[in-house]
C-alpha cells in the first residue's frame, strides 16, 4: 500500500469512474478489471440480462460476495495447512535432535567398547605370553 492518496480513473461497465484510495494505481486498476470481468460473466447469462437493474446489481454483488467467501475459505484452509506443516516440521526437528543425541550416545558407547576391546585384546596377548612362558 502506498502512503499517499491516489486518484485513478477506471472504466467499469463502460463508464469512467475516479477511484481514490491509498492503494496503488495498479491495484485500483486490477480491482476494476475484476469487476468488469464479473459484469461480463453475469451478462453472458440470459436470465441475468432480463432482470431489472436493481436485481442485476444484487446478483452481481452476490457473485462477488461468493468469490470473497470462497477465497476466504481457501485462505483459511491454506493457513491451517501451513500450521499443520509447521507442527510437522517442529516434530521432525525434535525427532532429529533426539536421534542426534542418541547417535552421539551410541558413538560414545562404541568408543568405550572399542577401548575395552583393545584392553581385553592386550590382556589376551599378555595371558598368551604368560602361558607360553610357563610351558617352557
Amino acid at each position: 500500500m502506498a502512503s499517499s492518496r491516489n486518484d485513478t480513473e477506471v472504466l467499469i461497465g463502460g463508464k469512467v469512474f475516479t477511484l481514490s484510495g491509498f492503494e496503488s494505481e495498479e491495484y485500483l486498476q486490477r480491482v476494476s478489471t475484476y469487476l468488469n470481468h464479473k459484469i461480463a460473466e453475469c451478462s453472458n447469462i440470459e436470465g441475468y440480462r432480463r432482470q431489472s437493474a436493481e436485481t442485476r446489481n444484487t446478483l452481481l454483488a452476490l457473485n462477488i460476495a461468493d468469490d470473497y467467501f470462497k477465497a476466504k475459505r481457501q485462505g483459511a484452509a491454506l493457513e491451517q495447512d501451513v500450521e499443520q506443516k509447521d507442527k510437522e516440521m517442529y516434530d521432525l526437528k525434535h525427532e532429529l535432535i533426539s536421534t542426534q543425541i542418541k547417535c552421539e550416545n551410541l558413538e560414545q558407547e562404541l568408543q568405550k567398547a572399542k577401548e575395552e576391546n583393545q584392553q581385553l585384546q592386550m590382556q589376551i596377548v599378555k595371558l598368551d605370553a604368560e602361558i607360553k612362558n610357563r610351558k617352557k
